[in-house]
């Protein structure tokens, strides 16, 4: 087990869930994934719950944030960087919006929200106290953060300025984003075939097993969006909705998969 101690600017390093029933979401998230759960107190405001394996963070969850109210859980993910401040002043210039303005999280790190030209909403952290999670790429943790978009040619040129990521597109169309010399993230490419879907960032999660822990997430109370499939010569994916709404994919790889990133 490789316990990551810091990331590089420009790599996500934390995803946490927004959802209207936290204790019903632990429930879930714990039986799902063997996650331990600990809930941190802040001040003035309802505890942020960290979930853990062996004592170590793998993802948070809290409350949805007040005007959400009807709203149904989601996913969010973070992008962690050295200076959240000189991020947020150049996302206007890429065509983008700050929707909360950088901000302490105590003295846990620093962090900002963002909205990319084409809607979808991530995450900026510069880590104190808190470097993201601890534990990646191994299962039950975060393995991939994919960007699924109908507009990837607005896309693709608002993260490489401000995050200086590289993109590859492959034969099938999908788009790899190298930071720091590691791939770390894709973006899909949408139709009308997905429905409604807005533009948005979906995690993943590494799993020993597919079909089982699909059936495990129904059991539970969660629902089957996409069966087990195959990805081509990666390996084998579902895609889960836990009981109050939010979507997540879960991979089992057919072969090694990289070391964590950082150090």
């Amino acid at each position: 087990m490789k316990v990551v101690t810091s990331y590089p600017s420009g790599l996500f390093s934390w995803i946490d869930l927004s959802t209207p029933a936290v204790a019903e979401a632990k429930a879930f998230y714990t039986a799902l994934f063997g996650w331990d759960a600990e809930d941190i107190p802040v001040p003035g405001a309802p505890p942020y719950t960290m979930f853990r394996i062996e004592g170590y963070s793998v993802a948070g969850a809290g409350p949805l944030p007040p005007g959400s109210e009807g709203h149904h859980a989601y996913w969010s993910s973070y992008i962690n960087h050295e200076d959240v401040d000189a991020v947020a002043a150049r996302v206007a210039a890429a065509g983008g919006t700050v929707t909360r303005p950088p901000m302490d999280v105590m003295e846990e790190g620093r962090m900002a929200i963002i909205q990319d030209p084409t809607g979808a909403v991530v995450g900026l952290w510069q880590p104190k106290n808190h470097i993201g999670a601890q534990l990646v790429n191994q299962d039950n943790t975060l393995i991939w953060n994919e960007l699924q978009t109908r507009e990837s040619e607005r896309a693709i040129p608002f993260y490489q300025a401000l995050f200086d990521w590289t993109s590859r597109r492959d034969e099938n169309g999908y788009v790899t984003f190298a930071a720091d010399g590691r791939v770390q993230a894709g973006l899909m490419e949408t139709d009308d075939s997905w429905g409604e879907i807005p533009s948005h960032w979906a995690v993943y999660f590494k799993v020993a097993a597919v079909q089982d822990l699909a059936i495990r997430a129904e059991a539970l109370g969660g629902t089957m969006i996409v069966p087990p499939s195959r990805a081509g010569q990666m390996g084998t994916f579902a895609v889960l909705q836990d009981p109050q709404g939010a979507s997540f994919t879960v991979m089992e790889f057919d072969g090694e998969v990289d070391d964590p990133p950082g150090t």
